[in-house]
């Protein structure tokens, strides 16, 4: 697995790129729930303003840099791991398969792969990894913002499907409400199995 990181300065050869996709993945961390990763390959010709790591935006800003995402970007496709997957090959193969889909689902080859993290998966992509990306790259701002988005909206529609857990709330994560969740009402389908928290509450 190739492992690299970049400083915090931007590569002024990387505003000469036009096929140039940025990737992102939300939900490493919970204890439910697909990981979800995005590529978007933005048009310079259409800036978006406003761009930033979707951890950092309100809700609001996030559903309206959404809608604007997919309307202006040149391409742009979500790709993901599932819980199973998760638990078979552990969360962060998972989240390399993911962000290969994502790539791999975008109607052109891009020119360079811009991935937020210092991690690459095994692809023949020419990519760098780049250490908070998702604050300083535009491509990978979006994905970050593309991948919550539709994250936290399949999360919303978990909670409908098993209620009880708080998933629209917590988004998975294992917060305090979640934890006395599992310890009351034990795993659901969604959760995944090979997490500590939720492998001792198996009933």
């Amino acid at each position: 697995m190739a492992k690299r990181s970049t400083p915090l300065e931007i590569d002024p050869q990387w505003e000469t790129v036009r096929l140039l996709a940025g990737v992102d993945e939300v939900g490493r961390g919970p204890l439910a729930g697909d990981v979800v990763t995005a590529a978007v390959i933005l048009d310079p010709q259409r800036p978006i303003a406003g761009l930033a790591d979707s951890k950092k935006l309100t809700e609001k800003r996030r559903q309206s840099l959404y809608r604007e995402i997919t309307e202006k970007a040149l391409h742009w496709t979500v790709g993901r791991a599932s819980v199973a997957e998760i638990d078979e090959i552990n969360i962060l193969q998972a989240t390399l398969l993911a962000m290969v889909r994502a790539v791999d689902g975008l109607a052109v080859v891009p020119e360079l792969v811009l991935v937020d993290g210092n991690r690459l998966p095994r692809w023949s992509y020419n990519s760098q990894a780049v250490v908070g990306g998702d604050g300083q790259i535009a491509a990978i701002s979006a994905a970050s913002i593309i991948a919550k988005v539709t994250r936290d909206a399949e999360l919303a529609d978990l909670d409908i499907l098993y209620p009880g857990y708080g998933f629209a709330g917590h988004k998975g994560y294992g917060t305090a409400q979640h934890l006395a969740a599992l310890k009351s009402l034990g795993p659901c389908p969604v959760h995944r199995q090979s997490f500590r928290p939720v492998r001792e509450n198996r009933r």
